[in-house]
């Protein structure tokens, strides 16, 4: 396996939605932001898309580990519910039911009625604990017309000044499609925020797959080439899942070739073991347009010219070229040198107790945070969110793309509502952190940083 070669301590390229992966490009960043803002503001009803394998169900999962233990969450993953199977995953992801419960009890035969009274009941007794309530439904598309009308209808539970639930309907793109019917017009109105996820840049892709290897921790420093990287995003269509597989196969034949520098070569072998096509003129080298006949023709005579007026002028200057055939010893032939074969690399032990890394918060403009540094080695990353955890301080982190080949993490420190506050948590620092500085949290995402 590629992940003992290279030392990594989880697979970099998984398929599996894990928000420690999640790389926040600028249609990531935006929809994250504005649901967070969305749910926060209690507006009720938002919508997020994205083609095939853009993200969503990660970012689903990064959104639900932003949230508090004042609010209470449920991720429903399968579409294909009736309006009371619906209703009872809910209150089971609430915790008002246990499973037992809906299986024996009485709400296990409950008419639809008594299920929504139920969940009214629930999310009343949550506003004078100032609680909030958030439903996530992934893969809507597949929906049907009376679940649809039936979320409709849970968004309309209210006091006279706030929303009791605020839902999530996440799906691919025909999912605004299936919102224009004429049936789900009332719903399709009540939607307060549309998010779209989009596919990544040559650029986004880069420091997609750099971001990727980092969280994995590898041993040995793999990087791609920059033909690599044209390649798996021409592949791809900078669709990250695609990315994913591109990336995970070239990593296997980098690995039986020994080498930890993932070039194009690599990248057009994992393709085909994808049965993947590899774009025209795509691969540094290839040709894109043949030459005419015409043009073949008259290339040819040109070198037949060139050849017969050469061959005159060797007759002329030194008799007759054919004596030099005559040497009795041929010139040596430079031999090549074999290659060497790297050796396996072995992977570094994972400190115990390490901390890991928070997950970068939403974005909240006018606050302000604690930047504490910027690194290019995971082990400085590692010390230093060890002496932060011994101030009861967890950092989250940001990769920065400085230059090609050079990714860094930087740590930092918020979100705090003033800077008088994130100058006062600054000073219980101490001394070891004397370096650090209070940035808008506008400027976190800075190459280099205002003043």
């Amino acid at each position: 396996m590629y992940e003992d070669y290279y030392g990594f301590v989880q697979p970099p390229f998984s398929l599996t939605p894990d928000p420690r992966f999640l790389y926040r490009s600028e249609s990531h960043d935006v929809a994250l932001q504005q649901v967070w803002q969305a749910i926060r503001r209690k507006e009720g009803f938002i919508v997020l898309t994205g083609d095939i394998g853009t993200g969503k169900t990660t970012l689903c999962r990064t959104l639900l580990e932003q949230f508090d233990q004042t609010t209470f969450t449920a991720l429903i993953l399968n579409p294909f519910l009736s309006v009371e199977e619906l209703l009872r995953e809910v209150l089971l992801s609430f915790g008002v039911v246990s499973r037992d419960a809906l299986k024996t009890g009485r709400l296990a035969t409950a008419s639809k009625h008594e299920l929504v009274r139920t969940l009214h009941d629930f999310l009343l007794s949550l506003v004078p604990l100032h609680g909030s309530a958030v439903l996530i439904i992934d893969e809507a598309q597949h929906l049907s017309s009376d679940v649809l009308e039936e979320i409709r209808v849970l968004s309309n539970l209210e006091t006279n000044d706030q929303k009791l639930l605020q839902v999530v309907i996440v799906g691919q793109l025909n999912l605004l499609d299936l919102l224009q019917k004429a049936e789900l017009r009332q719903l399709d109105q009540r939607i307060s925020i549309r998010c779209s996820l989009k596919p990544l840049t040559r650029e986004e892709v880069e420091a997609y797959v750099t971001h990727r290897l980092w969280v994995a921790r590898g041993s040995t420093s793999v990087s791609f080439t920059a033909a690599a990287f044209d390649l798996v995003h021409s592949i791809s269509g900078g669709v990250p899942r695609m990315i994913n597989l591109v990336c995970d196969r070239a990593l296997m034949v980098g690995c039986e070739k020994q080498t930890s520098r993932i070039s194009e070569d690599h990248v057009v072998a994992a393709a085909a073991q994808l049965g993947q096509e590899v774009p025209k003129n795509k691969i540094r080298g290839e040709r894109g347009t043949t030459a005419a006949p015409g043009t073949k023709r008259t290339l040819a005579m040109a070198a037949a010219a060139i050849i017969v007026l050469t061959i005159g002028v060797a007759a002329w200057l030194l008799g007759n070229p054919l004596g030099l055939l005559a040497a009795t010893t041929p010139p040596a032939i430079p031999q090549r040198p074999a290659p060497t074969i790297a050796p396996a690399a072995t992977a570094l032990a994972v400190p115990d107790g390490m901390p890991v890394a928070t997950p970068v918060p939403p974005m909240v403009p006018g606050t302000f945070v604690i930047l504490i540094g910027t690194f290019d080695n995971p082990r400085d990353v590692q010390r230093v969110q060890a002496q932060l955890a011994a101030f009861q301080q967890r950092p989250y982190a940001i990769d920065i793309l400085m230059a090609p080949d050079d990714m860094r993490r930087r740590l930092v420190l918020g979100r705090y509502a003033t800077r008088e506050e994130a100058e006062t948590v600054k000073q219980r620092l101490g001394v070891a952190f004397a370096s650090s500085r209070v940035i808008p949290s506008e400027q976190e995402r800075l190459r280099v940083l205002i003043p």
